[in-house]
């Protein structure tokens, strides 16, 4: 009986396929915030900056983008240059985005908090990068996965949720959720699409 070679590039495609298999197949339960409703507040939630950081201290802000995410995720980790360049271009538009990481570093070590600094600090992030020690703000707003949006308007109600955008693949986006969702709500209007489906990796829970 004579064994198959199977050839690198085709075991890596099965891996992608198998990861994106796994990705699909994961239920994302939906948020139990619905547009309109109020943002759960937060406060003391420890930043990279070593600081303690609030919903409240960003008052200023026409526009809140709260960011479920973390470390290990090759989804959230494909994200990053995308959230860096949305915050680069919105935030002299008054939009603020913040990242939150709610896994729990005992079932990731990856997503501790010594390697949330590492993290910010290799990629530049140029946001807050802060810690649900006790998962409390993701179980409030009903994050399932990483990445997963909250955009909260100028009265701090839920105003889009969901996704980014509709590919992982930078170069592939068809179309841009959540820039498409800013740049309504900075002109006063509803976002053409306020509710999109998150994708990504599931939330580490204790």
């Amino acid at each position: 009986m004579t064994r198959k070679h199977v050839r690198p590039k085709v075991v890596a495609g099965m891996i992608a396929m198998g990861i994106l298999a796994v990705l699909a197949a994961a239920p994302l339960a939906a948020s139990p915030l619905k547009i309109g409703d109020a943002a759960p507040n937060w406060s003391g939630l420890n930043g990279v900056d070593d600081k303690q950081h609030s919903l409240s201290d960003y008052e200023k802000a026409k526009l809140v983008v709260v960011v479920f995410t973390c470390n290990h995720c090759p989804v959230a980790m494909a994200y990053e240059d995308r959230l860096i360049a949305l915050q680069k271009e919105y935030g002299p538009k008054g939009v603020q985005f913040v990242a939150i990481n709610p896994n729990s570093p005992k079932k990731q070590p990856q997503d501790s908090f010594e390697k949330m600094k590492e993290r910010a600090s290799s990629k530049g992030f140029n946001f807050p990068y802060l810690v649900d020690a006790t998962q409390d703000v993701a179980k409030q707003y009903g994050a399932t996965c990483t990445p997963h949006i909250f955009v909260l308007d100028k009265d701090r109600k839920v105003a889009y949720m969901g996704a980014i955008d509709d590919n992982m693949n930078a170069s592939k986006v068809k179309e841009p959720f959540l820039r498409n969702a800013l740049d309504a709500l900075l002109q006063g209007e509803k976002p053409p699409k306020a509710v999109t489906k998150q994708f990504g990796c599931g939330i580490k829970w204790e």
